[in-house]
């Protein structure tokens, strides 16, 4: 029997091929590529500002694209034809004759197998009569199929070859089709196809490798390399850096030069609208010589920044599109600030740099990301935040009674006194302002400490991990809609130094509510009684105390007392010698039988404080593997896109203005959030008193702190001796004396053993 190997371009393996690489492309481009378009939603429609701003920002955001609807048509239509096409080769394929691959001449006559001759001729001369070409039913292929039927069961040499081999012509060739056109291999079209395969695999694949690896390596989460580098130049140069240079480092980043970034678009008409809006803006700093503080890209990025967050309106056709862009871009940009200001402060801890940058450097970072969502500066009124709400009427908040400086203060109020406040808005305007009002965030912001892996979580000693763990509470601000008797929050002042703290806070974060205090092991307790002698000390008066006590507090008559004593038999005398041992004994198991309670209660007690700090470690590792980057959305008119809002905490040291933790960015705040920060608790005795501060990165006024006050006391001394070990010593030194006698047979044992 003989192989053949030929390209299958006609039949059923090269449509297969072509039908499962149609899947294989179409099922993944189709969920990927397919266009959705969001079904509206009428509650979140009625809960949408409708205030100019918002109006404006979703008519941009839905004009952004304006080829959108052309791209979504086109691609519906390239993957509608795809699918068509997938289609039709499956029908082809279900088409395919394979009728003499199992060739049956029983079945095509329809007589049952065995059938003598008589029924075999008979079958055929039915069939023939309605089958032949020549007639009105005839069919020349079912006709051929009958005759080769027919003549398989009538000659005996074909009759042996069907029973043999399955086909009335003998054993075939066997072949095997290559699932690829027969043109490929064709001489003329050699040229053309090695030219594909050059083009594909020595042009356009190391083409587009060699573009994703040049992009992916000049950026760092979003961010260019080169301007990551800059940052901790200017960081490390200037370790306490205030607001406005902050402001200054943030325009002068590559992501606004479009020598870096393709996307800038630089126009003639910037050389006459930049200069008017620099006269507009006090205080720009536009004539500093540093480099590339002085570039015109850095002063056109920070004039238009400052024109941000003074929300003065831009030309809407220029500077407008690239105030978008570049405010779209800062939240990266200065979460990458931060990063690299918490990394300086790594590396000076670590004495790899000689400069530290303070606390108000990464401060100043943290509350610059607000200004830029909000399009306001630090010093003016939170009630900015607002719809509707602007220099104007910021009078009607302040009046003889009661002075409104906070938007929860404001929420605080009861609905008639708000009515009244904003009585110049009418009631569309008012309805706004209050659905903005109430779904902003109050946070309620608990602190408490503790010592992981330590006996005594409470007490903390010099050098130990301290960990701090905080608790993030978020509910909408309407829920305090007419509540006066919520204290307002301990709220980080502007300059980032606050007074004292109050004592309710501070309360909060006492180890008091951490729960019991856990006892010590029972060896350790004995270790600083003493050891073995405490023991012995112990157990004798246990034995002898008991009975004298007894005997001795046994009454005695006055008659007996005078009488001489009289001696007792020697039946009596051993009467008393049991029961006074047996007294011993009673005392001794009652001893033994609260040991072991003892012992039962204290193992009780480690089971728990296991099974505790197992619960804390779960919950510690669930917070790091939550990185979902959803948690509410923000009300932000003058940021060009949709933001959710994020916050900082982190543990700082006011006095030093050093910061101790990283500051942990918690992106998932829904309901309610755990966040652990460690420490290392300093190395000397005394109270200390460090901060613990929550910053948000979308809101203004919403920044809290609190303060935590440790006791650092002396580590206790390291245990040398304990009666466990005297055993476990014992068991090592006899392990020794055994480890000659290998359990493992070398070649000198094999050689002695022949001897």
């Amino acid at each position: 029997m003989g192989q053949k190997f030929q390209y299958d371009e006609s039949g059923s393996t090269f449509f297969y091929f072509l039908l499962s690489f149609l899947a294989l492309i179409l099922v993944p481009t189709t969920v990927y590529f397919w266009p959705r378009e969001k079904k509206r939603d009428p509650e979140e429609e009625n809960k949408q500002c409708r205030c100019p701003p918002c109006i404006k920002k979703r008519e941009f955001q839905r004009n952004a694209d304006p080829w959108k609807r052309s791209k979504n048509l086109i691609i519906k239509l390239v993957l509608g034809v795809g699918w068509i096409a997938f289609f039709l080769l499956a029908y082809k394929v279900s088409q395919f004759d394979y009728e003499l691959a199992n060739f049956d001449p029983y079945e095509i006559l329809g007589i049952p197998l065995g059938a003598s001759q008589g029924e075999i001729k008979k079958a055929y001369r039915r069939l023939s009569l309605i089958l032949h070409p020549d007639k009105d039913t005839g069919n020349e292929k079912e006709f051929m199929k009958l005759s080769k039927a027919y003549q398989a069961l009538t000659d005996d040499e074909a009759r042996k070859n069907w029973e043999k081999y399955g086909n009335p012509d003998g054993p075939g060739a066997m072949s095997f089709g290559i699932a690829l056109p027969s043109w490929i291999v064709e001489k003329e079209n050699s040229v053309w196809v090695l030219g594909l395969y050059g083009l594909v695999f020595m042009v356009a694949l190391p083409i587009v490798v060699g573009t994703w690896w040049y992009r992916s390596i000049k950026f760092t989460d979003q961010v260019l390399l080169d301007t990551t580098q800059m940052y901790y130049f200017f960081f490390h140069k200037t370790p306490s850096m205030v607001l406005k240079r902050v402001i200054m480092i943030l325009a002068a980043s590559l992501e606004f030069n479009k020598k870096h970034n393709s996307e800038i678009v630089e126009r003639l008409s910037d050389n006459e609208e930049v200069p008017q809006l620099i006269k507009k803006l006090p205080n720009l700093s536009e004539k500093n010589k540093e480099a590339p503080l002085c570039y015109t890209y850095s002063i056109k990025a920070r004039a238009i920044i400052h024109a941000h967050l003074s929300r003065i309106p831009l030309n809407p056709d220029t500077l407008e599109e690239d105030r978008r862009y570049i405010i779209s871009k800062c939240p990266y940009l200065i979460q990458e600030q931060v990063n690299c200001v918490n990394q300086l402060i790594v590396l000076a801890y670590n004495r790899r740099i000689q400069r530290l940058p303070t606390i108000e450097t990464i401060e100043n970072c943290m509350k610059l990301c607000p200004m830029i969502v909000q399009g306001l500066w630090e010093f003016k009124s939170p009630l900015l935040q607002l719809p509707y709400i602007n220099e104007d009427n910021l009078k009607y908040f302040l009046n003889k009674k009661k002075s409104i400086k906070s938007l929860q203060q404001f929420a605080q109020l009861k609905g008639e006194e708000r009515r009244s406040i904003l009585r110049n808005l009418n009631d569309e305007e008012y309805d706004d302002v209050m659905k903005v009002l109430g779904n902003m965030p109050y946070i309620d912001f608990q602190v408490k400490y503790e010592v992981m892996d330590d006996e005594n979580p409470t007490e903390v000693t010099t050098g130990a991990i301290v960990t701090v763990i905080v608790t993030l509470t978020r509910r909408n601000m309407s829920t305090l809609f007419g509540d006066d008797t919520v204290k307002d929050n301990n709220l980080i002042a502007e300059n980032g130094v606050e007074g004292e703290t109050p004592k309710e806070a501070i309360g909060d974060a006492e180890p008091q509510n951490l729960g019991p205090v856990v006892k010590r092991p029972a060896w350790l307790k004995q270790k600083r009684g003493g050891g073995k002698k405490s023991k012995k000390t112990t157990k004798q008066p246990k034995a002898v105390t008991g009975p004298k006590s007894k005997v001795e507090e046994s009454p005695v008559p006055s008659s007996d007392k005078k009488k001489p004593k009289e001696e007792k038999p020697e039946k009596e005398t051993k009467k008393d010698e049991e029961s006074e041992e047996s007294e011993v004994s009673d005392a001794e198991t009652n001893d033994k039988s609260s040991e072991e309670d003892s012992l039962q209660k204290l193992n009780n007690e480690d089971d728990d404080q296991e099974w505790e700090k197992f619960k804390k470690l779960h919950e510690r590792e669930k917070a790091l593997h939550r990185k979902s980057m959803n948690s509410h959305p923000v009300h932000c008119p003058y940021f060009p896109n949709d933001k959710q809002e994020y916050w900082w905490t982190y543990i700082c040291d006011r006095k030093s203005k050093t910061l101790l933790t990283v500051p942990h960015y918690v992106t998932s705040l829904v309901d309610q959030e755990l966040v652990h920060l460690k420490f290392t608790a300093p190395n000397w005795l005394g109270v200390y008193t460090f901060t613990v501060c929550l910053r948000s990165d979308s809101f203004i006024g919403f920044d809290q702190q609190k303060d935590i006050k440790l006791d650092v006391k002396k580590a206790p001394d390291e245990i040398v001796e304990h009666p466990q070990w005297e055993d476990l010593e014992e068991e090592e030194d006899s392990a020794k004396e055994d480890a000659h006698e290998s359990e493992y047979t070398t070649d000198e044992d094999l050689s002695e053993d022949n001897d």
